[in-house]
């Protein structure tokens, strides 16, 4: 693509609103070689990524998975192969004009410290020539998209946010611009378990809403489990030993090297994927005081609390509190067959 048909792309996106939805990736063999060594730290990688899906990169350290995302921006410049972004070559693009339409979050954050909140999340507007009014608007609308409220936190400078609210940010300024792509490189890591649950949760629920094209790169396979709609499970020189859902790697691993990644609990993992609804449920109670899970809760939410309740069933309930049925260890079981641990099959 021309310089000219890149700037009318900065033209457009400095008018989209936030709306607009991924496109489509395509990197087709991919290989980067670094001056002096004769191992490729990628070979060969081919991946078709679908427009608003998010797919996760999991794998070992230094196995190449971050060398692969980078390459999409053009952070890294690959040694030879093609990447299309909306069916544009991005090698054929100004690198700097190039990220500017891609969002990116790291797990050091990068918040510029000698700026304040909302002048950090305006950076690339500002370099795409935004009005004042229409910066002002955004940043207001992505802090309370993060859930951090504009008038508390717009001026305040990163030195004054906690870790999991300098990563909110982060997120936000990444969204900016409305960028059809998103990578993020293991954004959540350096965050204690709690913070990171909430982050997550509050990822996955503010996907649903901007439906963006993202790559994740992390080396916690529960975190790819949980947030991917695909997950590429990377071995040395970014080779793909498995690329599918999250329930059909856990159910049916390529390899032992996959096998290795899931680790234990394979079918307890399964289980925080499939909807309490996926079970056959039985007549509820309806007892006061009886332990209860919401409609919306997956299967381990409700072996978690049948384990907790030391009960045989446990009530479903729907938003207004009021029971549509029962969940039973049997039914759990029988949704898995014989893979939950302790647990014979329904029936037996």
């Amino acid at each position: 693509m021309s310089d000219s048909t890149a700037t009318r792309a900065t033209t457009d996106a400095a008018s989209a609103d936030s709306t607009q939805s991924g496109v489509a990736i395509t990197l087709d063999k991919v290989t980067k070689v670094y001056p002096g060594q004769e191992t490729p730290a990628v070979d060969d990688f081919s991946m078709s990524v679908r427009p608003g899906e998010l797919v996760m990169f999991v794998g070992p350290s230094g196995c190449g998975k971050t060398t692969t995302m980078k390459m999409i921006n053009r952070i890294i410049e690959p040694s030879s192969g093609s990447i299309a972004i909306d069916g544009r070559d991005v090698l054929s693009l100004n690198p700097n004009e190039l990220r500017r339409h891609i969002g990116y979050v790291i797990q050091q954050i990068g918040l510029f410290p000698h700026m304040t909140i909302a002048e950090n999340i305006a950076v690339v507007p500002r370099l795409l020539g935004w009005s004042k009014q229409k910066i002002a608007d955004r940043v207001d609308e992505l802090l309370q998209t993060v859930q951090l409220d504009p008038g508390t936190f717009a001026a305040r400078y990163p030195k004054q946010l906690s870790g999991g609210q300098q990563q909110r940010v982060g997120v936000a300024r990444a969204l900016a611009a409305d960028p059809p792509v998103m990578l993020m490189d293991e954004p959540f890591g350096a965050t204690d378990p709690i913070t990171r649950e909430k982050l997550q949760a509050e990822f996955l629920r503010l996907q649903e809403s901007i439906g963006k094209t993202i790559i994740f790169v992390t080396h916690d396979f529960d975190e790819a489990i949980r947030l991917g709609d695909r997950i590429a499970v990377l071995s040395d020189r970014s080779q793909i030993e498995q690329f599918d859902t999250p329930a059909n790697i856990l159910s049916g691993p390529a390899n032992d090297y996959v096998r290795s990644f899931i680790g234990q609990g394979a079918a307890l993992k399964r289980l925080a994927l499939i909807p309490v609804t996926d079970a056959k449920l039985k007549a509820a109670s309806g007892a006061s005081g009886v332990p209860s899970v919401p409609v919306e809760a997956s299967l381990r939410d409700a072996l978690d609390a049948l384990v907790l309740a030391g009960v045989p069933a446990i009530d479903v309930v729907d938003g207004d509190g009021r029971a549509v049925g029962a969940v039973s260890v049997e039914a759990i079981s029988e949704v898995l067959g014989a893979e939950l641990p302790g647990v014979p099959p329904a029936g037996a």
